[in-house]
């Protein structure tokens, strides 16, 4: 983990994703590559959900394949953090969390950028964008034009 300072200039650790759980790994190598990705059942041909997990959801097979998604979908619900849940967001505030319907049907926690946190909305349609960190991609979301 990297650190930084909050307000008061003591040295914190930032948030990071666990990276390394196995499941997870070609979800992040290919968020690297600016791909968003799903895990699709071999056995009943469903999307898993987010995150990443050994067996389907649905039927529990453990045969599955990573499919590249389109990256678009709707604001299915969010919230907007006027305080900073931990000090390494507190350069954010405010910002939203959001739950992303994507188009293939998966849902994704997020956050909506190049956007106002007042301005999201409920059934907003929007797609994903890369945002670059040291080590890990991070998909994020703006409304669509």
């Amino acid at each position: 983990m990297s650190e930084t300072k909050d307000q008061r200039g003591r040295a914190i650790r930032k948030v990071e994703p666990f990276l390394q759980e196995p499941e997870a790994k070609p979800f992040w190598a290919s968020l690297s590559e600016h791909k968003l990705t799903a895990q699709r059942c071999g056995a009943s041909g469903k999307l898993f959900s987010y995150p990443p997990q050994g067996s389907c959801p649905h039927c529990l097979s453990t045969e599955y394949d990573w499919v590249q998604l389109s990256g678009k979908g709707k604001v299915y619900s969010f919230v907007t953090y006027c305080r900073a849940w931990h000090p390494s967001y507190e350069d954010k505030v405010p910002y939203n969390v959001s739950l992303v319907d994507l188009d293939e049907g998966p849902r994704l926690i997020s956050n909506v950028i190049d956007c106002p946190p007042d301005q999201v909305k409920v059934g907003m349609p929007v797609e994903v964008v890369y945002e670059d960190n040291e080590g890990y991609t991070l998909p994020k979301f703006r409304p669509m034009k």
